[in-house]
């Protein structure tokens, strides 16, 4: 009995937690909605290197609502004892622990089809966009400074883009000189071509893998904390009257 009550009260405190980062969530998501470049200017290329790939805003939304329900299940079915809730937290965690297994099955060995699907979104939005929209050029530019990357692929995802068409010349960050760390002026299509700068993509990539430590303790810990909440509800469903 004693054993009990102490994973019931350890249920209602560790879903307290996952309530306020739902709550935490929804609050930056929605800011990340109303005014993107100040979230990118304090979180920096990162997030900005996100924002082409998803609406960081509306995935900071949907996960925040997402753990809000999965708080308010844990911490109501543990408090009153409610069979029927701490099944649907159940479910609902095993769901997401089966999705994130499947994304990083499917992200290890269709890389290169994910990055294929990837640049057929993202390269015809840079040559619509890049140049004519103040947000969405300022997003790039704020990924390509941080990172030391040109374009999603390299310097030819800016052709016939709004700014090369204006301009003459591609954006001064596909001629960043490694060597002697300076910007090449003016970034004409034959100097990019010398400079060889490689695309953010294949840079974060680069980046995820030489912390592919941190990343995989990360992924690991989560996958631990979902396991054991899922154990301990069904331990909680199983031992109620």
């Amino acid at each position: 009995m004693q054993c009990f009550s102490f994973i019931k009260t350890m249920m209602i405190l560790f879903n307290m937690l996952i309530f306020l980062c739902g709550v935490a969530l929804l609050a930056v998501g929605i800011w990340v909605s109303v005014d993107g470049p100040s979230f990118m200017k304090i979180f920096g290329p990162l997030s900005s290197t996100a924002m082409q790939i998803v609406n960081v805003g509306y995935f900071l939304i949907a996960a925040g609502a997402v753990l809000f329900a999965l708080g308010f299940l844990g911490c109501y079915g543990a408090q009153t004892e409610n069979k029927c809730a701490l099944m649907m937290f159940f479910f609902i965690l095993l769901v997401i622990f089966i999705a994130e297994v499947a994304a990083a099955v499917v992200a290890l060995m269709y890389t290169t089809t994910a990055e294929n699907f990837l640049t057929s979104m993202v390269v015809p939005t840079i040559k619509k966009e890049y140049g004519s929209q103040k947000d969405y050029t300022q997003v790039w530019n704020s990924t390509m400074e941080g990172l030391k990357c040109c374009g999603f692929n390299n310097y030819t995802d800016f052709e016939d883009s709004p700014y090369v068409k204006e301009n003459h010349v591609f954006p001064q960050y596909c001629c960043f000189d490694h060597d002697n760390g300076t910007l090449v002026e003016p970034c004409t299509s034959v100097e990019a071509q010398n400079q060889k700068v490689e695309g953010c993509f294949n840079q974060l990539l680069y980046d995820i893998k030489t912390n592919a430590v941190t990343v995989g303790g990360v992924a690991a810990g989560i996958a631990g904390l979902e396991l054991a909440a899922m154990i301990v509800s069904m331990y909680l469903y199983c031992n109620l009257k």
